[in-house]
């Protein structure tokens, strides 16, 4: 392997195009290839950073002038495109979630054997800069022992009918990302009740927004708010209550003055549009860490583990929204 890693991105779609050009930024980093069924989109693609193209996905998993490849393909495609390229020697930046069942990331992780280190898994926001400060700080003690965790995601707007279609609903599609910050900070989850809710008949899915309760291994509880469509921008905040204090994540806007007058206080503009500007930092963050991990031949963190244990908590509170019980996490779910 070259000391600047070779990457080609599959998949050209609005997260294809993240990775492709937070691959352009990083200096250890080089596009060289994109791959899409689509020629155009791919060649757009690629232009815009002077790599090639090609429509063979194969190609791009497998070719020698490639030593890593991040997997933005739709999501049934996300195993088979990861062992195609790890077969072939590569690195893997895949996308969440790893696929629409648990059997399949099972199947995935018995293939790969000990090679299943390869595998990065794209919870990116674990990357943001405020997150990962927080966690930081959680680990060394500040708060004390964690009780409560409160995680809102609500988006601007919700998703393309097509692309809902596919995405295997709200729980695995958007939720799991909470679901993996919630195991970030609180621990192993343990017990899962989730509500949802369909108020936009707008949107063709069952849920478009959805509150659920985690219950921690530790008895420390977090709860997840997610939305599909929130007025005011891009809602993201996190709170750590522990039992000497807490921490927080809080909305960030594109800029801080605050306007105070008659008419009321503290008025600001609308939170950041959306993921593409709100974790800007944390996806340069997350490239960094798999390409020095590719670089140093070091296990990829999060791991397919990691992916594997969302999406468990993912099929439990879909479950749980659909039965109204509170679903147990058994022993034998965590690998």
């Amino acid at each position: 392997m070259t000391t600047r890693l070779r990457i080609a991105v599959v998949g050209a779609g609005r997260i294809g195009a993240v990775h492709a050009r937070t691959i352009r930024d990083h200096a250890d980093a080089e596009l060289v290839l994109v791959a899409d069924p689509d020629a155009d989109a791919a060649a757009r693609l690629a232009g815009s950073y002077g790599a090639a193209s090609t429509t063979d996905a194969d190609a791009a998993l497998t070719s020698d002038d490639v030593d890593a490849v991040v997997v933005a393909s739709p999501t049934p495609l996300h195993v088979p495109h990861t062992l195609a390229a790890v077969g072939a020697g590569k690195s893997v930046l895949m996308e969440k979630p790893v696929a629409l069942e648990v059997a399949a990331v099972d199947a995935c992780i018995d293939a790969l054997g000990e090679r299943a280190g390869r595998v990065m898994v794209g919870f990116n926001r674990r990357f943001d800069p405020s997150v990962a400060e927080v966690h930081a700080r959680v680990q060394a003690g500040e708060v004390g022992a964690v009780e409560q965790v409160t995680i809102i995601s609500r988006d601007p707007a919700p998703p393309p009918a097509e692309y809902l279609r596919v995405s295997g609903g709200i729980f695995k599609d958007m939720t799991i990302h909470d679901l993996d910050m919630a195991r970030h900070l609180l621990g192993e989850v343990v017990a899962v009740h989730a509500v949802g809710q369909h108020l936009d008949p707008a949107v063709e899915d069952t849920y478009d927004a959805a509150t659920l309760t985690l219950t921690g291994a530790s008895g420390a509880v977090a709860v997840v708010v997610n939305s599909r469509h929130s007025v005011a921008g891009y809602d993201q905040r996190i709170e750590v209550f522990g039992s000497t204090g807490t921490l927080e994540v809080t909305n960030q806007r594109a800029s801080s003055v605050r306007l105070h007058d008659a008419s009321g206080t503290e008025q600001s503009g609308p939170f950041l549009p959306f993921f593409l500007e709100r974790y800007r930092r944390a996806y340069a963050a997350e490239l960094d860490a798999f390409v020095q991990a590719a670089l140093a031949g070091t296990p990829q963190r999060p791991a397919l583990a990691d992916g594997r244990a969302a999406l468990v908590l993912a099929e439990a509170a879909a479950e749980s929204a659909r039965t109204g019980t509170t679903i147990s996490i058994h022993e034998e779910a965590h690998r």
